[in-house]
């Protein structure tokens, strides 16, 4: 190969890989004219001579013209001004939007944390369900019949015997009941049993409850097709279950075991409205009552059903100590055969200063409790007598004046003894503390004989103010006496 012939390959080979070069920094045209000088120089195309110079000088030309021209300074610094700015416009618009963005995000993010707060505000400062309860001992004759309410919600707990069964029914119509949440047979004896069936078979039933045992006779069968007849079961629950109605909470107290008597198999409730509280017991006797404080639940109570209509078998001393109620009534019958309410339980009672209400001589018992206080539909009942006929002690008149005055002792009985020296614990006794009439009237109280609170006065209640003594509020106090609702 010849010497021109190489050099006519090389300078080909050259414009054409430098025309491709061109085509993204130079230009298309630029590039394209410099490839096809190539191609022209190549020793392959049949040009020769004149026409290989003219066209190659041409194409040069026209890839020369077609070449950008270099910026000079100037129009570099303009670039570069104008490439500033804009980039700088476009930071700025950057940056207002990116404020813009975070200020919207802030007041979004201030309105989601403000508006839970507002409503957290508005949930506290809305009303609270109102602790409203009421408590009615319905007069059912010899049997037991309560209607619990709170907040449109119902507890019927016993139903009294046949013969009370559509009074029942007919006085929880008048209260507006078509639904009870609960309905409660403490056991399965007629009196207590048969008005439950009636309600079973005339309003819609949440829960049937009951105690675990079977009992023969007509009536429980009764009572278990009615069971089955709204679709329900009989519920037994134990002892330390709550439940809650309405506003108010409710704990089964009893039985701890089932046993052969009946009466002692009976569900025992407390019902907790607020700071006042109630106790039903149904029948249950000491035996029962023995276990229930046994179960160590809280039995203090401001009213208590006396169990078993005030039968000598129920009410224990020990009971009681335990339950102290402000408040005791007695369902029974008027002229009922058996007694009730007993002599003995009647003396225990005005003992420790129970206001008393009496089914039989009063009719129906109803107690409101706002969840701090309560109030009753009658004032208590100044019959102390037993059923049957015995009177027990009542308040003694003013003009007893004979130096002595009934005392009850731990069995119930009443024993006439003589007033004693008061003894060094009362207020006028030693010189070591100021005399009755030295002790501002603020700073001293006064003791029934056997009861557990202190009285502003000496005759509250059934209290006998002359058996009553004079202490110091902080003897009371030191030695256990709590403050008596009615008075204080």
């Amino acid at each position: 190969m010849k010497k021109h012939s190489v050099l006519w390959w090389v300078m080909s080979a050259l414009f054409i890989i430098g025309g491709i070069g061109m085509i993204p920094s130079s230009g298309i045209l630029a590039g394209i004219f410099s490839i096809l000088l190539g191609i022209a120089l190549c020793p392959i195309v049949p040009l020769r001579g004149f026409k290989k110079a003219a066209v190659s000088i041409a194409l040069l030309i026209m890839a020369a013209v077609s070449m950008p021209e270099s910026p000079n300074d100037s129009s570099v610094m303009t670039a570069n001004v104008t490439e500033t700015a804009i980039t700088a416009e476009a930071e700025t618009e950057a940056s207002v939007e990116t404020a813009a963005d975070t200020e919207t995000a802030a007041e979004t993010e201030t309105l989601a944390e403000t508006e839970p707060t507002a409503l957290s505000e508005t949930d506290t400062d809305e009303p609270q369900p109102e602790q409203e309860l009421t408590f009615s001992v319905l007069d059912v004759g010899q049997g037991l019949s309560v209607l619990i309410e709170s907040n449109d919600h119902y507890m019927l707990f016993d139903g009294g015997d046949r013969n009370a069964s559509s009074y029942v029914v007919s006085y929880l119509k008048n209260q507006g009941v078509t639904e009870l949440d609960y309905l409660i047979a403490s056991h399965y004896d007629s009196d207590h049993i048969n008005g439950v069936i009636g309600a079973l078979n005339a309003f819609t039933v949440g829960t049937v409850i009951g105690p675990d045992y079977e009992h023969d006779s007509a009536t429980y069968e009764s009572f278990l097709n009615s069971v089955a007849s709204a679709g329900k079961e009989v519920v037994h629950p134990s002892v330390g279950e709550q439940f809650e109605l309405g506003s108010a909470v409710i704990t089964v107290l009893a039985p701890s075991a089932i046993s052969d008597d009946s009466n002692n198999n009976s569900i025992a409730v407390k019902i907790v409205n607020g700071n006042n509280s109630f106790i039903i017991t149904g029948d249950a006797e000491y035996e029962s009552e023995a276990d229930m404080l046994s179960t160590g639940i809280d039995l203090d109570t401001d009213v208590l059903v006396v169990g078993h209509h005030g039968s000598a078998t129920a009410t224990s001393w020990d009971f009681l100590e335990a339950t102290t109620p402000e408040y005791a009534i007695i369902s029974c019958g008027e002229g009922n055969s058996y007694g009730h309410p007993d002599a003995d339980v009647m003396e225990k009672l005005i003992s420790i200063d129970a206001d008393i209400y009496r089914t039989d001589k009063q009719g129906e018992i109803i107690a409101h409790s706002d969840g701090n206080d309560i109030t009753w539909n009658v004032e208590p009942c100044e019959d102390y007598s037993s059923g049957d006929g015995d009177m027990g002690t009542q308040p003694a008149e003013s003009g007893l004046t004979d130096g002595s005055s009934a005392a009850i002792g731990a069995a119930g009985s009443v024993q006439a003894t003589e007033t004693q020296p008061v003894e060094s614990t009362t207020v006028a006794e030693t010189s070591s503390e100021p005399t009755t009439q030295a002790v501002q009237k603020e700073d001293t109280v006064w003791l029934s004989q056997t009861g557990s609170k202190y009285h502003s006065v000496p005759d509250c209640g059934n209290m006998n103010p002359n058996t009553a003594r004079q202490v110091t509020l902080d003897y009371a106090q030191s030695h256990g006496y709590e403050a008596c609702k009615r008075c204080h």
